[in-house]
């Protein structure tokens, strides 16, 4: 349920705080994990439960809970285990991670209706009785002068709920199923809910949504916990969504101190990738559309990319090449900070199951979303909102185009921006969807050529990044709506200027490169990326050393 602060939400960051808490305090775990239950959910199994009506169910849910928390993976039913089975393997200052990324704790799914019409008591038995006469099937009849539906026969149009004057027909969904845009959810022999992993872009949603919270996903917050107590330098890379997380009192002049109380070395924001992801995207563009492919689609979220992998095939070549602004900023990271770990921290589910690709293991140690580092807060008892103006560091600078990937239509805007700066007489579309079943209804159009041309950017949670599902909730409100609306202000931005914009002074500006010179700016464009990354450039600088190398025909086409 997004919007409000609910008993799901509350259950899950206690879940998070113990976990660290546990984490930071060592000694016993798996004595101290199987009293956490009764710690989370005190009383006696007489009484009625603070979220469910059996206190004994309840704590069997948070054991699982606390499992998915770990790592690991839910407990076998019908079999004999405990909540500490295994728990010493994830005992460890590295990634840990069995898949599957989002699970059902089955015996707290609560087996809702699927798809179904039914009458409610809002019938008022009206003579006219359009339901019946508009039903193609007739499906419904009276019965003791109210609407009766025979589900035998109902192919659930929805016509008799347009009909109604009064509301009174309604359609009932798994609020899981609803969510999910991708048909990635069904049910069991039993009737519980089951996820096609086949299909499934673990975006998170069918977590967010389901009112039972029997849904959940796995957590590396533990183990981050431990490589912090190692000793090694662990750095943070904070996604543009950042700002309002956690609370309206916490600036990002706070975030950097709140972060090495938890015992990070250091913040960079993310946005410092997308300055660089960007410039890549831009290349890829000016090289591939239309002259290789008929349009491009963006790449920077994974559940939007993996979707257009596993259901439109055929368009994966269509994927921009160009690495997603956590993995350039933590190359970044990691080449100015040998030998350092790097979490990515952030609203995405999707961003765990990215930073375990093969191809990304290396750069990406760890990923916390939001809500998880909230409970880290909780258990070192830090309140952010108390930092002193002594104590506040700015964030590092990033580009106005960069902050606003976090809101839909962001990266395609940003990338557009660029295009201009190589190339102002180039014309680029976009068009953009959020939400899975959005993203869908765009590639299908794609697919029958309606945006030949067009750069096309998808993002998997309702507005984009802000409304990622890994979000918590401050103070008995979600703030998504709220930073989607702030991301982008000048306050937060380099004195207001976008990252397009060329850095010079008056009159200095750097000269666009000409179609003659095209693949010239194309070629340098991708080796100024590699140079970037092996040099930390202030945010500035990017663009203006990108155009004047370009135009001035240096650097070379290898790397």
């Amino acid at each position: 349920m997004r919007g409000m602060e609910t008993g799901k939400t509350r259950i899950r960051h206690m879940v998070f705080t113990e976990i660290a808490r546990m984490a930071y305090e060592g000694g016993d775990y798996a004595q101290r994990i199987e009293e956490l239950p009764y710690k989370i959910c005190p009383g006696d199994p007489d009484e009625i439960g603070p979220f469910r009506n059996n206190l004994l169910i309840e704590r069997a849910v948070v054991g699982e809970r606390l499992r998915l928390a770990m790592g690991l993976p839910t407990s076998k039913l019908g079999e004999h285990n405990n909540i500490s089975d295994s728990v010493q393997e994830t005992v460890i200052a590295e990634k840990y991670y069995e898949p599957p990324l989002i699970n059902v704790i089955k015996f707290a799914c609560n087996r809702c209706p699927d798809n179904i019409i039914k009458v409610t008591n809002g019938c008022q038995g009206c003579i006219e009785h359009p339901c019946i006469e508009i039903c193609p099937k007739k499906a419904i009849s009276k019965v003791s002068g109210h609407a009766y539906i025979d589900t035998e026969k109902c192919i659930r149009c929805g016509r008799c709920m347009d009909a109604c004057s009064f509301s009174a027909i309604i359609r009932q969904e798994r609020p899981c199923k609803k969510a999910c845009g991708i048909a990635a959810i069904g049910k069991d022999e039993l009737g519980r809910a089951a996820i096609d992993y086949k299909k499934c872009t673990s975006c998170g949603q069918c977590l967010v949504n389901c009112p039972f919270g029997a849904i959940s996903d796995k957590s590396q917050i533990f183990q981050t916990i431990l490589a912090i107590k190692s000793g090694v330098p662990v750095y943070v890379v904070l996604a543009p969504a950042f700002v309002g997380q956690f609370g309206p009192d916490v600036t990002p002049d706070k975030m950097k101190p709140a972060f090495r109380r938890l015992g990070f070395t250091d913040v960079y924001e993310a946005a410092i990738g997308a300055d660089l992801c960007v410039i890549e995207e831009a290349a890829d563009f000016l090289e591939e559309v239309p002259e290789k492919h008929r349009f491009m689609v963006t790449s920077c979220c994974p559940s939007w990319s993996d979707m257009v992998k596993k259901m439109f095939p055929e368009m994966a070549e269509n994927i921009s090449v160009a690495m997603t602004p956590m993995v350039l900023t933590a190359r970044f990271v990691k080449k100015t900070h040998p030998g350092c770990k790097v979490v990515f921290v952030g609203p995405c589910d999707a961003k765990k199951l990215e930073a375990s690709r093969r191809t990304v293991r290396s750069d990406v140690d760890f990923v916390l979303t939001f809500e998880e580092v909230l409970g880290m807060f909780a258990a070192k008892d830090i309140d952010k909102e108390l930092i002193s103006a002594e104590e506040t560091q700015p964030l590092s600078q990033a580009g106005a185009d960069a902050r606003k990937f976090a809101v839909s239509g962001g990266v395609a805007q940003a990338v557009v921006n660029a295009i201009k700066s190589i190339d102002p007489t180039r014309e680029v579309k976009i068009a953009k969807a959020t939400g899975l079943h959005e993203c869908r209804k765009l590639l299908m159009m794609a697919r029958d050529g309606k945006y030949d041309g067009y750069l096309l950017e998808g993002m998997a949670c309702p507005g984009g990044c802000a409304g990622g599902g890994g979000q918590p909730i401050v103070d008995g409100c979600e703030l998504a709506d709220e930073r989607g609306s702030v991301l982008c202000l000048e306050r937060l931005c380099d004195g207001g200027r976008a990252v397009h914009e060329p850095v010079g002074a008056p009159g200095q500006q750097p000269e666009a490169a000409g179609h003659e010179d095209q693949g010239k700016a194309q070629r340098n464009v991708h080796v100024h990326v590699v140079v970037l990354l092996l040099h930390p450039f202030p945010r500035a600088c990017i663009h203006a050393t990108l155009l004047s190398n370009v135009n001035a025909g240096t650097g070379s086409s290898g790397s």
